[in-house]
């Protein structure tokens, strides 16, 4: 019978590679058109590959747990009836050879000459984090052990060791190797190897949760956040009396004009963008001792999701939106990811994030930065309140409606005086919002 071979899919620009979560068929099994036949796993979101067309699933080129790079055959399809032992054998896949590195450094072969591990390199370590077959085979050629990969802390997603990682790693082992020399200088290293979690002995009646795989991924990023980035919070009380004053003249009629509630949070995220159009330095990200200032203006959303764990959708190029189109954007990134129908694409990228405590009626909070980014915001509760109000005839005592913003920055590259200055301007905008503003 003539065989089809199943591709992974591209799913977005930012996405190379996926995990093999499951498979949902297995050999011999009759398919649909369109039918999943495996789940997969981005570092970003879960979903699931379709079969092109009906058959049966003759062969699985890959394993649960294998790490496979887009475009790579992951499965065959028989378009007719036969034994699945009678289609012809996959291709061996060949063993990913290391390319020579961006940065300047030669490929892992001529780093340095080191024996073969004589301990197995595993697809996942002892801390929950995947390891590429590139990764593998770099650690594999150089005798790099297990342990030793389980304490380099990685650049990528979630902690995740990148082939840079590795290959910077390399020369520092004390080998007497000379590593090529590097393109431009990097930054000295400041990140110790992770301490131990001390060791802790559950007692009678404790329940033992094991963390799912998106939990695990949270865990190490906000890890590698807080070794990566020295922490400073700002904090402003804004009035927004107005705003509130304006939601509740307009949101009934937008709704019915538009098909949108109309919520906060898409005059928040206006508000940021305006603020980083005039403050462009909080929208970088760092690279060593190198600054990148980005051009798009990507606003992360965190959302929480029915299970407990938190995503975050990205709208990119935000400032191109007006309120209508932020509001539908905001309404349908959310919907679909308490849903898990977001794409890959759309929780990458992001060049400055949004949290909003205030759902949780929470006052504050202070946000751990999500990396590469320098910066996040959280907007707390609406509150009515006495307040001081200044008027022409002197302070009077008012109820108004107050809430706190608290901007969260990386004091390597973000200065009190900027990330201060920063969320008082988005006070400010948020503040002088008209009750007549149109939308």
């Amino acid at each position: 019978m003539s065989q089809i071979e199943i591709l992974l899919p591209k799913m977005g620009e930012s996405v190379a590679e996926a995990t093999i979560t499951k498979w949902l068929k297995k050999p011999g099994d009759t398919v649909a058109a369109d039918e999943p036949i495996v789940e997969i796993a981005t570092d970003k979101v879960d979903s699931e590959v379709p079969a092109p067309e009906a058959g049966i699933l003759s062969e699985q080129l890959v394993k649960e747990g294998d790490v496979v790079k887009v475009g790579q055959p992951i499965a065959r399809i028989g378009s007719s009836v036969g034994s699945p032992s009678s289609a012809p054998k996959a291709p061996e896949v060949p063993k990913p050879v290391p390319a020579p590195a961006s940065n300047g450094h030669q490929p892992a072969a001529t780093v340095a000459a080191h024996a073969p591990a004589t301990t197995a390199v595993e697809r996942v370590g002892a801390s929950g984090k995947f390891y590429s077959p590139l990764v593998r085979t770099i650690a594999k050629n150089e005798g790099v052990s297990m342990q030793e990969l389980e304490a380099i802390a990685g650049s990528g997603q979630g902690g995740r060791v990148t082939k840079k990682d590795i290959l910077d790693y390399l020369p520092a082992r004390g080998t007497g190797s000379a590593a090529a020399p590097v393109a431009r200088a990097a930054a000295p290293s400041t990140t110790a190897a992770p301490a131990l979690a001390p060791s802790i002995i559950p007692m009678v009646g404790d329940e033992l949760i094991e963390m799912d795989r998106m939990r695990r991924l949270i865990s190490d990023h906000m890890v590698m956040s807080k070794r990566t980035s020295p922490h400073v919070t700002s904090f402003v009380e804004a009035d927004v009396t107005n705003l509130v004053r304006w939601r509740e003249k307009v949101k009934a009629a937008f709704e019915k004009r538009e098909g949108e509630k109309l919520t906060f949070t898409p005059v928040f995220i206006m508000a940021i963008v305006q603020a980083i159009k005039e403050m462009p330095m909080i929208n970088i990200q760092v690279d060593g001792y190198t600054i990148i200032k980005k051009k798009d203006i990507n606003i992360g959303m965190a959302a929480a999701l029915p299970s407990g764990n938190l995503i975050v959708p990205v709208i990119k190029n935000a400032d191109q939106f007006n309120l209508v189109g932020m509001a539908k954007k905001v309404n349908d990134l959310a919907n679909r990811a308490r849903t898990g129908k977001l794409l890959p694409d759309e929780v990458a990228g992001g060049t400055y994030t949004v949290t909003n405590v205030g759902t949780f009626g929470n006052v504050l909070g202070t946000p751990v930065i999500n990396q590469p980014q320098v910066a996040i915001m959280a907007t707390g509760a609406i509150r009515k309140k006495p307040a001081v109000i200044e008027t022409s005839e002197g302070d009077l005592i008012g109820i108004r409606h107050l809430m706190f913003l608290s901007h969260g920055y990386d004091h390597r590259v973000v200065d009190g005086a900027l990330g201060g200055r920063f969320v008082r301007r988005v006070a400010d905008i948020l503040e002088a919002w008209s009750v007549d503003q149109p939308y």
